[in-house]
C-alpha cells in the first residue's frame, strides 16, 4: 500500500499555491528527488544542478538549508563550505574551528560570512572522482532564489517542480542566534507554499526540529535517519511527520543475498510515505548486489514499495522509475 494523499498535488490546490494550469507531480509512482540537484553531473546546490535535474525529469530539487551572517538562507550541503567552493583561496583568514553538533570542525563556515561575503565565492564539485570541468562557473543560491527557479522552471515546462528543503544543523543554529525555521516558513508563504498539499516537503535528521515545524506549519514533514526504525517508533513519529527520509541500506542490504527488511511495509501501516536516500551509479557507492547497474537499485526499491527515491543522478533513477514501468 502506497500512502499516495500524501503525495496527489492536484490541480485544483495547484491554482491556490499560485501554480494554476500546471501538469501536478504523479501520484500514481514513486517520486524522483534530485539530491542537491543532478549533483552527480554538475556542482552541488546550484541553479546549474538544479537546472539540469528538472531537464531531466526530477520532480523535486532538494536544498539543503544553512545560515549566513546576516540570516539569508543559503543552499549548501554543509555550513562548512572549504569542500564546495573557493572560499579557502579568497578568504584563507577565515579559517575556524567549531562545535557543531558535538563535533568539532575545522573549516570554513557559512554563518561567519555575510551573502554579499558568499556572493563572491564560486561552487566546485566535492568529490575528486567526478567531473571538475564546471567548477568555479557558479555562485551559492538563496532559498529564495531555489523557489523562484522551480516556479520558472516548472513553469517553462507545463508542470510542477516541488521543492525538498533540508533544515541543516537547526540546533546549533538557533544557538548562535540564527534559527532556520522562521526563514524558511516565511519563504514558502510568500509563495504561497504553506499549505499542506503544496508541492513541498521539508526535511530534518532532528525530530526536536520537527515536532516545532509541525506546530507551525501544514507543509509536509519528512524524518531523516539512517539508523533502524521500530514499528512503536514509526507510529510516534506518524504523530508529527508524514513520511521518513531513510538510508537506503535500511530497505536493503548490500549484500546479494541480503533480504529486504519491513521498514517499508511497517511505514506505510503507521500511515507514513517512505523516500530512500541517496542513489549513486559510481562503483565505490553502488551495492554489489546490482552487478554494477545502477537502474537495477531503483527498480528494486520500486518493486519494494518506496513512495520516493532521492538520486545524485537524477536520470538513472527517472530510467528506474519513469521509463521502467
Amino acid at each position: 500500500m502506497r500512502p499516495s494523499n500524501l503525495l496527489a498535488v492536484p490541480l485544483l490546490v495547484l491554482a491556490s499555491c499560485g501554480r494554476p494550469g500546471l501538469a501536478p507531480i504523479p501520484s500514481d509512482r514513486p517520486l524522483v528527488i534530485a539530491h542537491r540537484g543532478a549533483s552527480g553531473h554538475r556542482p552541488e546546490h546550484t541553479v546549474a544542478a538544479y537546472t539540469l535535474a528538472v531537464e531531466m525529469g526530477a520532480d523535486f530539487i532538494e536544498p539543503d538549508l544553512v545560515s549566513t551572517k546576516d540570516g539569508v538562507l543559503v543552499a549548501r550541503h554543509e555550513n562548512d563550505i572549504g569542500g564546495t567552493t573557493d572560499v579557502a583561496e579568497k578568504f584563507p583568514d577565515r579559517k575556524a574551528r567549531k562545535v557543531i553538533d558535538g563535533d568539532t570542525l575545522t573549516g570554513w563556515f557559512t554563518e561567519d560570512f555575510t551573502l554579499a561575503e558568499l556572493r563572491t565565492l564560486r561552487a566546485k564539485e566535492r568529490l575528486p572522482f567526478r567531473s571538475h570541468a564546471y567548477d568555479g562557473r557558479y555562485a551559492i543560491p538563496t532559498f529564495d532564489e531555489v523557489l523562484a527557479l522551480a516556479d520558472s522552471l516548472g513553469r517553462a515546462r507545463g508542470r510542477v517542480v516541488g521543492v525538498y528543503p533540508e533544515t541543516k544543523h537547526p540546533t546549533y543554529h538557533r544557538a548562535i542566534g540564527l534559527p532556520l525555521e522562521e526563514k524558511l516558513l516565511a519563504a514558502l508563504q510568500a509563495r504561497q507554499l504553506d499549505d499542506r498539499h503544496a508541492p513541498v516537503f521539508i526535511q530534518s535528521f532532528e525530530d526536536g526540529n520537527l515536532r516545532t515545524l509541525r506546530a507551525q506549519t501544514r507543509v509536509k514533514l519528512v524524518y531523516l535517519t539512517s539508523t533502524p526504525l521500530s514499528a512503536d517508533r514509526l507510529r510516534d513519529l506518524a504523530t508529527f511527520v508524514d513520511a521518513v527520509g531513510v538510508n537506503q541500506r535500511l530497505v536493503v542490504g548490500a549484500d546479494s543475498a541480503a533480504a529486504p527488511t519491513s521498514l517499508i511495509s511497517d511505514a506505510h501501516a503507521a500511515g507514513l510515505a517512505v523516500h530512500v536516500w541517496t542513489m549513486r551509479s559510481e562503483p565505490v557507492f553502488l551495492a554489489k548486489r546490482y552487478g554494477g547497474d545502477p537502474v537495477a537499485e531503483v527498480r528494486e526499491l520500486v518493486r519494494l514499495g518506496a513512495d520516493g527515491i532521492f538520486g545524485d543522478f537524477p536520470d538513472v533513477v527517472v530510467a528506474g522509475v519513469v521509463r521502467g514501468r
